[in-house]
């Protein structure tokens, strides 16, 4: 049982005027996630609420305010919708669309994901990800769990994402600790935070749906040790499975770059990937599962 703080909705309980809960969809330390009815929209939508035991943080409700900006500025079909912010009161919450689909993290650990899946999929982030920078914003927290499986797939929660004007008010590490560029990992490190840490996100997205763990997993030991923490600070992500395209796993470790200058743009990303996309094989699927055998394909032989 989760021992946070919890509205407890029932079906049919009103979160606001014109909106109902049908169930709880889940929910992180700031907020809870409600399948709702919205009356107006006469539609389905989810209701990301802050929790009652959070109604007098001033830094909680201050991210609502942040995410519901930065949700309002952008118009994206691989980014969730926002449709409405209610930012005052005793129910600061978010209307998004809601997603019809598993979260990439569930397909990873349940089936894991073939080839010819994942490089689209890589495609479509890409171009949220080159949008969301040229709109001078950085999401900060992508991974396979914020990646909606929907048609076409969604990136969501921009629960900590910033403008990049804001980024210098960071003041401790922002993310998820095996997602998170060095650079998000490290204070002296802040400065540098850009798009580049998401093009990093992506690649350790990527790495792990190749080789069915996470680049830089979590390690056992003193959170307090910055290196115990945070490894990717310390060392290189292992090689790639070799039953990975060599000209993809190049891609993708060129992602995990220490050096935010040193990984490619979401756009050039995309460059590189399409080709490589192109050339696969329509007709088939299952040519790569991680751990599994790739048979002959345009890549070479096994």
């Amino acid at each position: 049982m989760d021992p946070r703080a919890s509205w407890k909705f029932r079906e049919g309980d009103e979160i606001a005027p014109g909106r109902h809960a049908v169930r709880l969809l889940g929910g992180g330390r700031r907020y809870e996630a409600y399948l709702a009815w919205d009356e107006d929209l006469h539609t389905l939508v989810a209701v990301k609420i802050l929790r009652p035991d959070l109604l007098d943080d001033e830094a909680a409700r201050a991210a609502v305010s942040s995410e519901a900006q930065a949700l309002a500025s952008l118009d994206h079909p691989v980014i969730v919708r926002s449709f409405d912010a209610v930012l005052d009161g005793d129910r600061p919450h978010l209307v998004l669309e809601f997603l019809d689909g598993p979260r990439l993290s569930t397909l990873l650990r349940r089936y894991g994901i073939v080839i010819e899946q994942l490089l689209p999929l890589a495609l479509q982030v890409c171009s949220a990800l080159h949008y969301m920078a040229r709109r001078s914003i950085v999401h900060l927290d992508v991974k396979p769990r914020n990646i909606i499986m929907s048609a076409p797939p969604r990136l969501v929660d921009l629960s900590v994402a910033r403008r990049f004007e804001d980024v210098a008010a960071i003041r401790a590490p922002v993310g998820t600790d095996a997602y998170m560029a060095p650079e998000q990992c490290d204070p002296k490190r802040f400065a540098q935070i850009g798009p580049p840490a998401d093009v990093w996100g992506l690649g350790a997205t990527l790495y792990e749906a190749l080789a069915a763990s996470a680049p830089f997993p979590a390690r056992p030991g003193d959170a307090a040790e910055v290196a115990d923490r945070f490894p990717q600070l310390v060392r290189e992500p292992a090689p790639l499975p070799r039953t990975v395209p060599e000209p993809i796993a190049e891609l993708v470790l060129a992602c995990l770059a220490q050096r935010p200058d040193a990984r490619p743009a979401a756009a050039e990303l995309a460059a590189g990937l399409e080709p490589l996309a192109a050339s696969l094989p329509r007709t088939r699927l299952g040519l790569f599962r991680p751990g599994g055998r790739r048979r002959r394909s345009e890549f070479g032989t096994d």
